[in-house]
């Protein structure tokens, strides 16, 4: 049996241990600046063996919520630079999680009241980004109609995820997690039911469907070195008017084998199943996701496998022992408990967040959960 407490080599980069805390937006910068509270909040959560940050965005056109820290200006990189410095402090590891939002954004954040940009002028339906009402108050707001990207812009926008990468590096990270999961931009030129281009970035073919997220990963590695990428996808994922398709299973087994021939750090996979699917369908959907990750797994070689999504210690060894997975991302979880590690580890109760503090606000349910202090 795999010790998931041992630690792990990632590709040359030394990992205390099997378990990475999973991205997750908090918006906890007012002025889209990593501060001294965002360095606490995960300095505590260091004994992780791997962080992502949570969502990054490359650009103003990227950004879809508000007070997310960038990575795009000089004021931006140096307030990364004291995450990175705090959590480097406690023998921690980190990586950057490189977000463009696409048509999951809102006028009010965009410059000059713009429209946002993706592969389809097709608006997300029954999306919402975190935007400014009508009111001027900051709120969760309906997603605005988007602009399709001219060919050439394409480029462009693969410029930007190269740029954010050598400035996430500039930054201090260990490396970056290009993000095409979750409704965002990638994943709007993967999914053919959205992509409804007619140029070389189409969805007709598999090698078109593919050809962007190709483009930005090696950009990203030409800057950075491909044993300093990731990238994270949801197969199966339905969130902001993401439809299921015919083609998922042979889409992201390509996509996989396509990671592995450029020999990058890691795919991190987010099982979505369980916010769709009632009960009764969820056997099945596993046994589907447990049969993709087989395949990709057995094609990524060298390339690590990370799992999120309604993740338990119990599943994770599980998942490893199977030889599916590698490591065990743990979203929620590490909100109320910044020792999660030890907890797992000694078998200790874990301490439920509070839903109403994850977004917005102060120190409250961001740096106040305490460790387990046994009696």
């Amino acid at each position: 049996m795999t010790d998931l407490f041992a630690r792990y080599e990632l590709r040359g980069l030394p990992l205390s241990n099997r378990f990475v805390m999973a991205p997750m937006t908090r918006s906890r910068a007012p002025q889209d600046i990593a501060t001294e509270q965002i360095a606490l909040h995960y300095t505590q959560r260091g004994t992780a063996g791997l962080i992502v940050s949570e969502g990054t965005p490359i650009s103003r056109e990227g950004q879809g919520y508000l007070f997310n820290p960038g990575v795009f200006t000089s004021e931006q990189i140096k307030g990364w630079k004291l995450v990175t410095d705090s959590v480097h402090s406690v023998g921690g590891r980190m990586f950057a999680q490189l977000w463009h939002v696409g048509r999951v954004s809102h006028t009010s954040i965009q410059i000059d009241g713009k429209a946002p940009v993706s592969a389809t002028d097709k608006p997300a339906q029954g999306a919402i980004a975190f935007g400014y009402e009508e009111s001027g108050e900051p709120g969760f707001v309906p997603t605005s109609t988007p602009r399709r990207l001219t060919t050439e812009e394409v480029g462009r926008v693969v410029a930007d995820f190269a740029q954010a990468a050598e400035n996430a590096i500039a930054a201090g990270f260990d490396g970056v997690e290009i993000h095409g999961a979750n409704g965002y931009l990638i994943e709007q030129f993967l999914n053919p039911l959205v992509n409804d281009r007619d140029d070389r970035y189409s969805a007709q073919n598999l090698q078109d469907r593919l050809r962007f997220v190709f483009e930005v990963v090696d950009a990203v590695t030409a800057k950075i070195g491909a044993d300093k990428v990731g990238i994270r996808v949801s197969p199966y994922g339905q969130l902001f008017d993401m439809p299921i398709y015919p083609e998922i299973d042979e889409t992201y087994s390509a996509l996989c084998a396509g990671m592995s021939q450029r020999g990058i750090a890691y795919v991190h996979v987010m099982d979505q199943t369980h916010f769709f699917l009632a009960a009764e369908g969820s056997d099945a959907q596993e046994q589907a996701l447990r049969s993709l990750l087989k395949h990709c797994k057995a094609q990524l070689g060298e390339t690590a496998l990370i799992l999120a999504g309604d993740m338990t210690l119990e599943r994770a060894q599980d998942l490893v022992n199977a030889g599916l997975i590698d490591l065990a991302a743990f979203g929620q979880p590490f909100i109320a408990n910044p020792d999660l590690v030890a907890r797992l580890k000694n078998g200790w109760p874990l301490t439920t967040p509070d839903r109403d503090s994850y977004y917005g606000g102060d120190g409250k349910g961001y740096i106040d959960y305490t460790p387990y202090q046994p009696a």
